[in-house]
């Protein structure tokens, strides 16, 4: 190679060296996606559209949400994984997508370490363990008390089978040393709907999807799975009070993004969302939708993510849980 093509290509080797960074230092300089992996109107895709707005204000770009649901949210979780990592592609989702998947799936497309840089967690969803108000189970004892004296004939709703609900009703079976029967549902509002009907016996879910229910008399609230009360229900106790602190859990909703995102996007964005989880509208929003805002960023979710799949990859094993 000849003294001209070297200089030559040293020079424009120095330019994309420097137009790299500088680019991502421009960041953003077109509209951001938001991919939820449900349908419009629930929990996440409501997360979204709250957050949508003062991301877009501190970004100076639209945030646009994108309902991408199907395939038990593998197909809205795949686009992202698959797509540039560039920042303009983000992902919101929650449990069942991070943790409850790749924990149970042999043949889930993506791997949630291995395909995103998880920028953090924005809500937690407290869960509560409910029964129909005109029931005969009083309190969180009787439970314990009929599965004692009856294995495996008390019954409880999940959203389908390998559902976090399914999780964590095996992990409450296992803790208190009982045996529960789960009934598959197609999500919450019909396992809902299924309780209040009498079809089944008891129901772990989130607060969202309960507190109406519980707060117009049609279910009652037997515990929280939390590490503490929650305000909306003062007199209901936790697992732990109960003696069961190993079945505490909590659902939560984060964001991620396409695994090698640039560092400037990833903490230009963390400082977006932090931002916006700490303003009175956002938080205002989801404490009326039972949902504690919070701000959990990229190592301690990543720590999250970790520890849940292990727990759950032994649950799963226990209760002989597969999800092909």
């Amino acid at each position: 190679m000849n003294t001209g093509k070297k200089l030559l290509l040293g020079a424009l080797c120095g330019i994309a060296l420097l137009q790299a960074p500088a680019l991502a230092g421009d960041y953003p300089v077109k509209p951001v996606r938001i991919i939820v992996p449900f349908g419009p109107g629930g929990a996440n895709d409501m997360v979204a559209r709250v957050l949508s707005e003062p991301l877009s204000a501190d970004l100076g770009q639209a945030v646009i949400v994108e309902n991408r649901p199907g395939a038990s949210t593998i197909i809205g979780a795949n686009v992202v994984a698959r797509a540039e990592p560039d920042g303009y592609t983000l992902l919101l989702s929650g449990s069942s997508t991070y943790t409850v998947l790749p924990a149970l799936s042999r043949s889930l497309p993506y791997d949630t370490l291995r395909d995103f840089d998880l920028l953090g967690v924005v809500a937690d969803l407290p869960m509560v363990l409910v029964t129909n108000a005109a029931g005969p189970i009083q309190s969180a004892p009787q439970v314990l008390e009929r599965a004692r004296s009856e294995p495996g004939k008390l019954t409880y709703a999940t959203y389908g089978t390998g559902s976090v609900t399914h999780l964590m009703g095996e992990i409450f079976s296992m803790v208190a040393d009982v045996e529960l029967s789960p009934v598959p549902y197609r999500g919450s509002a019909q396992a809902v709907l299924g309780v209040m009907g009498s079809e089944v016996d008891i129901a772990p879910d989130t607060l969202a999807a309960t507190l109406p229910r519980i707060q117009s008399g049609h279910l009652r609230a037997l515990a929280s799975f939390g590490p503490r009360r929650v305000a909306q229900l003062p007199d209901v106790p936790t697992m732990a009070e109960l003696g069961l602190p190993d079945a505490t859990f909590s659902g939560w909703i984060a964001i991620a993004l396409p695994k090698g995102t640039p560092p400037e996007v990833r903490q230009r964005l963390s400082r977006a969302l932090e931002k916006a989880m700490a303003s009175d509208p956002v938080r205002q929003a989801l404490d009326k939708a039972a949902m504690l805002p919070v701000f959990l960023p990229e190592a301690p979710f990543k720590t999250r993510v970790e520890q849940e799949i292990g727990t759950f990859k032994k649950v799963a094993a226990q209760a002989n849980i597969v999800l092909e």
